[in-house]
């Protein structure tokens, strides 16, 4: 495999073969979305909600037996994946509703885009856990609380990654940014197709204050709700490197259009910071002693 710095330039000479990658659109924004058009069950108890105008909601659950997932039926490299989540309500300690991006390759070198929703007792607030892995190595753990209480409707949670960051939003507000800076040594994603799953598990040993609230299972079953599911990107097909490259793709296939540098998204990002931040392995100095934080962390 070709270094990222030098396989980007050679993509730059491949726009030209663009035509080689198929650009999907997964749905149009604002139609009735089936889910099941969209994405495979993959195991556990789940419910198909048929609403009126031809959409679909999927109901993930959670009992003692086991939790559940889905899949997306496409993967991409490089994408604006959306979607809508109302959370279990209630006494949700112990569970994780979670959606991410993964690539399908050996473990070992896997790319991963995570946001996963820590469940709480009743009349605490979740905590939104967002980690990025690339080539295998991960550990860049960013904690949030939400603004609103996540269970009383939907709301829209995004990724947009493309070659020259990730980025993460709520309600396309935005709230987290991984930028790519693999020419400094930094791993980042940008060779492996990644696909949308959907689970909802137990995670009691950790999951809410730190593993010493357990799940109550008289509870059961718990059940988060996803809807909407939109994915506009980059199927990859002979020239993955042409995804990065294709002028019709927006803010997926071009980091310049998606307005990453726009005022209100950079006030955006320090509000979240401020204001909603309650970890970020950036400034974790009992994890990374006498300054040693990873390179990135002194990026601009």
């Amino acid at each position: 495999m070709a270094a990222p710095a030098g396989a980007r330039l050679l993509a730059c000479c491949l726009s030209a073969l663009t035509t080689m990658a198929a650009v999907s659109l997964a749905v149009a924004a604002g139609g009735g979305v089936r889910m099941t058009d969209e994405v495979d069950i993959l195991w556990g108890p789940t419910q198909l909600i048929n609403g009126s105008d031809g959409d679909q909601t999927v109901g993930l659950s959670l009992d003692r037996v086991m939790g559940s997932g889905f899949k997306a039926k496409k993967s991409y490299l490089f994408a604006r994946i959306d979607i809508d989540i109302k959370l279990v309500a209630g006494n949700s300690a112990g569970t994780v509703t979670t959606v991410y991006l993964i690539s399908e390759g050996q473990w070992k070198i896997h790319d991963e885009i995570d946001l996963e929703f820590l469940g709480n007792v009743t009349g605490e607030p979740y905590t939104l856990h967002t980690n990025i892995f690339a080539n295998g190595s991960g550990g860049r753990e960013v904690q949030y609380r939400l603004w609103f209480d996540p269970t009383q409707d939907f709301h829209t949670y995004s990724i947009l990654w493309n070659s020259d960051q990730i980025l993460i939003l709520v309600d396309d507000i935005a709230i987290r940014r991984f930028k790519n800076h693999w020419d400094a040594g930094v791993p980042f994603p940008v060779y492996q197709p990644m696909r949308l799953n959907g689970v909802l598990w137990d995670a009691e040993d950790w999951a809410t204050q730190g593993g010493r609230v357990k799940t109550d299972w008289s509870q059961a079953p718990f059940t988060a709700y996803f809807r909407n599911y939109r994915a506009t990107g980059c199927e990859p097909s002979g020239v993955a490197w042409a995804c990065g490259q294709d002028p019709s793709g927006g803010d997926w296939a071009d980091g310049g259009a998606a307005g990453l540098d726009d005022v209100r998204q950079q006030q955006q990002l320090r509000e979240a910071q401020e204001r909603y931040t309650i970890y970020d392995y950036c400034t974790d100095s009992v994890r990374f002693p006498d300054g040693g934080f990873p390179k990135e962390c002194g990026l601009p």
